[in-house]
């Protein structure tokens, strides 16, 4: 951190997981910083802002940028490094709101980089996915030049689809511009700090151990994949930001975490102290959910790791942080 002393960071996707865990890791250097790091949050609600950095704003330690990615105007404002994380991430917008997950994507991805290029820069990270791969089908290590087999017809393409071509504007910018653009792939981030409402599946079987109720499955679980918790992704990010090559892509993943949704269900509802949970499943139609296809994404790390970064957090560790804090939410709404 140290090499962001003096510097201004803007953080787009702010109150998103990543963004908000990335400025509170920020803002607690800063308590020690010889020069503090200038944070600017670009966030579209004020409201959600105010409840995610209250206290911070008030006493001024960041400022805070109320505006649409998709709107926001090229100009010079002293800017050093820019963290790009604002996406839409609802699997059930990708086949509802296809249109507006692609425009966001692509409208905002094209203004940040000119942002980029104005300021400029000394540093450009886009918060790209896993998704990009596809579905691989086999237990291969996918390393960043793996090819990918998306339909460009599929209408739950839309987000992976406009993620590749966000990274190819990246690579585009740095070659034709010289913008200082990396791109990192990370697989599925979750710790402290996931709202007790997520609609996403880990956030689902973490809420069954809290509340004694079996894990219900709607596909057969065969999806291997592996994590990431959200303490090694904000380190991944920096690492990427402040040390990767420009024009290049980083897998981020916790490579022994990779099983399957059944295995991790499995896993999860075992760290029930009643012994109360189980898992059942019971098949529905998960395209219409927005469901990604049956994959086997087994991320290869070494790129990352060879600029010095490594993951720490194994994932029973990472769902007994995030249900302690999902439990003190919970306990604090009642």
């Amino acid at each position: 951190m140290k090499q962001l002393e003096g510097k201004r960071i803007l953080v787009t996707g702010a109150t998103g997981l990543i963004g908000k865990a990335l400025i509170f890791e920020i803002l607690a250097y800063n308590e020690r910083a010889e020069q503090p790091v200038t944070i600017m949050a670009l966030c579209r609600s004020r409201q959600k802002a105010e409840d995610v950095f209250g206290e911070a704003l008030q006493e001024k330690k960041l400022e805070l940028l109320i505006g649409d990615v998709r709107r926001i105007e090229p100009r010079d404002a002293g800017i050093h490094y820019i963290v790009h994380g604002a996406s839409g991430t609802s699997s059930r917008a990708f086949v509802e709101q296809p249109v507006e997950i692609i425009q966001t994507a692509l409208e905002g991805t094209q203004n940040l980089l000119e942002l980029a290029r104005v300021n400029p820069v000394e540093g450009f990270v886009y918060l790209s996915s896993m998704e990009i791969y596809g579905a691989p089908a086999t237990d291969e290590k996918i390393r960043e030049d793996h090819g990918t087999d998306l339909d460009p017809m599929s209408v739950r393409s839309s987000y992976p689809v406009s993620k590749r071509m966000c990274e190819n504007l990246c690579a585009s910018y740095a070659s034709e511009y010289g913008v200082p653009a990396k791109v990192i792939r990370l697989t599925q981030t979750f710790g402290p700090g996931v709202k007790y409402d997520d609609g996403r599946v880990f956030a689902e079987f973490a809420r069954c151990v809290i509340e004694g109720r079996d894990i219900v499955l709607h596909t057969k679980g065969e999806t291997k994949r592996s994590y990431l918790a959200l303490e090694d992704a904000v380190q991944a990010v920096l690492t990427v930001l402040l040390k990767g090559n420009t024009g290049e892509a980083y897998n981020a993943a916790n490579e022994e975490t990779y099983c399957s949704i059944l295995e991790m269900a499995e896993r999860v509802a075992a760290l029930d102290p009643a012994g109360r949970v189980g898992v059942q499943i019971k098949e529905e139609d998960g395209a219409a959910h927005g469901y990604a296809p049956v994959l086997h994404m087994n991320l290869d790390t070494e790129k990352l790791r060879s600029l010095g970064w490594r993951a720490g957090t194994g994932l029973e560790e990472m769902y007994q942080s995030m249900i302690k804090d999902m439990r003190k939410q919970n306990m604090q709404k009642e």
